[in-house]
């Protein structure tokens, strides 16, 4: 499908790649050997992580109507993908101010071609053992989103404990009975909680939030103007110029003066009322934010990817044995 003439009412992806990594910085450092942002890394060897994101996301939407949003700063590691993307479905941001403004961006762009659009919205650095099922569970809230397109639906993983670091979820009423499982109602919405309280959620049965989620442009932007309307505002300043010759310069000058904001804690924090959970099941997960979470996966995986030298003790408090790299 040619993106400049798409289909009414059709089914998008937005894959995040903008963000620095600086907390993975250690390890991708280690691993590529030099300050590339964690996205552009081969951890497991062979593909990036934003290639293996791109071609499980293709599993649902064709590469043709999913943006990836990328930072003009990190131009040298991404260069050779805009070579080998339709160029409508590249969109360059001026700097990295926050998940909240490169979403907000990537929606207006997408409401220019498809104002009546669902999307998925996908990060860029995750660990997923199964891109099948795990996209078997992004079809189901699409198609929940068919049905109430008033929701915004998150994927929740089931925990394995009481991780402070990611967003939890807790689930109510379900609203949307689908053949993967139950769309529910989200009570509240917790962003990395303390640990007492991460203690209570785990033991409550809540969720993590993969930060996938599935919904209408609507209902996205909607969700942003209710709860960062200064930030909602400034983009409608540059709308008219998206898409046009003067959309660069427009967005040099609007990113010039916006604060850094989180969409998870921003938005999904302060608009439960908006938002519903499907469980995700029988899918290993994993955030790859920190070197620990990475160096956890690849012991479960059994992995020993090529890297040029031993992981340092002090990067995850496993012992360089057990972590090492083989490169035989």
């Amino acid at each position: 499908m040619n993106v400049g003439h798409p289909e009414r009412g059709g089914r998008w992806g937005i894959i995040l790649a903008g963000g620095d990594g600086t907390r993975l910085r250690p390890l991708t450092r280690l691993i590529s050997g030099d300050e590339r942002p964690k996205q552009f890394c081969r951890v497991l060897d062979g593909e990036t992580l934003l290639d293996q994101t791109r071609r499980r996301v293709a599993l649902s939407v064709p590469h043709e109507q999913t943006f990836v949003i990328l930072t003009r700063t990190h131009r040298a590691f991404y260069q050779s993908l805009v070579e080998a993307l339709p160029p409508e479905t590249i969109l360059v941001q001026p700097q990295n101010r926050g998940t909240a403004p490169a979403i907000q961006y990537a929606l207006l762009r997408l409401a220019g071609l498809d104002p009546t659009a669902t999307v998925a919205i996908f990060p860029s650095d995750h660990y997923v053992s199964d891109d099948r099922r795990f996209m078997a569970y992004v079809d189901a809230a699409f198609q929940a989103v068919s049905a109430r397109s008033d929701i915004v639906v998150l994927l929740g993983i089931a925990p394995d404990g009481s991780e402070t670091e990611y967003g939890w979820i807790e689930p109510v009423d379900p609203i949307v009975p689908e053949e993967t499982g139950t769309v529910s109602r989200v009570r509240r919405f917790w962003e990395k909680p303390s640990p007492e309280l991460a203690e209570r959620l785990y033991a409550q049965g809540c969720l993590w939030n993969s930060f996938v989620m599935v919904g209408s442009v609507s209902a996205f932007l909607d969700a942003i103007a209710g709860t960062l309307p200064e930030l909602y505002e400034s983009f409608e300043t540059v709308r008219p110029a998206l898409g046009s010759p003067a959309e660069e310069a427009a967005l040099d000058a609007l990113y010039d003066g916006l604060p850094e904001t989180n969409f998870s804690r921003d938005v999904l924090t302060a608009r439960p009322s908006v938002l519903a959970v499907l469980p995700v099941l029988g899918v290993q997960w994993s955030d790859w934010g920190e070197p620990s979470r990475v160096l956890a996966t690849l012991a479960d995986l059994h992995a020993r990817p090529c890297w040029r030298e031993p992981v340092p003790v002090s990067m995850s408090g496993a012992t360089v044995e057990d972590q090492s790299a083989s490169c035989d």
